[in-house]
């Protein structure tokens, strides 16, 4: 139970996926400008990592690793991604049109989001069992929203803060980034 534990929060605040491994930047960037967006992607995120992860496990361990084409789990664990955010994309077109349309684009790339596929790869890197494997996902979606969460508060203070003409825009965003990725190190000697 501790490991388990161990395993959640690590994902939530040690290896945030965004703030320390720097995978999923772009929906990061691109989402956070709303508060409502920001929490909308990241519970969509966590659901399909949870879900890519149950179902990736047993790919890979029951049909990939044991025939020797674990050179396939990449291209397979993407069809499986792009099956989970299809099923997403469909429920909230037709349940919640006001966030489908906030997502835009970056609904649909959700299928490419790194770090959706390296939970997936991680998972199978670590030896997670399918329980450790879900945990780790659910952890990792947890962190995901977490920093869009925080970074969409931080962006409508960047919004209402005077700033010199030079750094409005994107270089304030990067910046203001970068800080909030220095804070979460605070966290890396929590399990030392």
């Amino acid at each position: 139970m501790r490991e388990i534990a161990a395993i959640l929060v690590s994902a939530i605040l040690v290896d945030n996926f965004v703030l320390s491994r720097f995978l999923g930047i772009c929906p990061f960037l691109g989402v956070s400008k709303k508060f409502e967006n920001a929490v909308g992607m990241g519970v969509a995120v966590t659901f399909v990592m949870v879900c890519s992860s149950l179902m990736t496990h047993p790919i890979y361990n029951l049909l990939l690793a044991p025939f020797g084409l674990g050179y396939l789990r990449t291209i397979s664990f993407i069809i499986v991604i792009a099956l989970f955010v299809q099923l997403v994309e469909m429920a909230l077109k037709k349940k919640i049109p006001s966030l489908y349309k906030g997502l835009g684009v970056y609904l649909p790339l959700m299928a490419t989001n790194c770090a959706v596929l390296g939970v997936t790869i991680l998972n199978i890197d670590a030896g997670y069992s399918l329980l450790k494997s879900a945990i780790h996902a659910l952890g990792g979606g947890l962190g995901f929203t977490l920093a869009l969460i925080i970074f969409s508060c931080v962006r409508s203070r960047i919004e209402e803060a005077v700033v010199p003409p030079m750094f409005k825009g994107v270089p304030a965003t990067l910046i203001a980034a970068s800080i909030v990725s220095v804070s979460f190190m605070g966290f890396a000697g929590l399990f030392s």
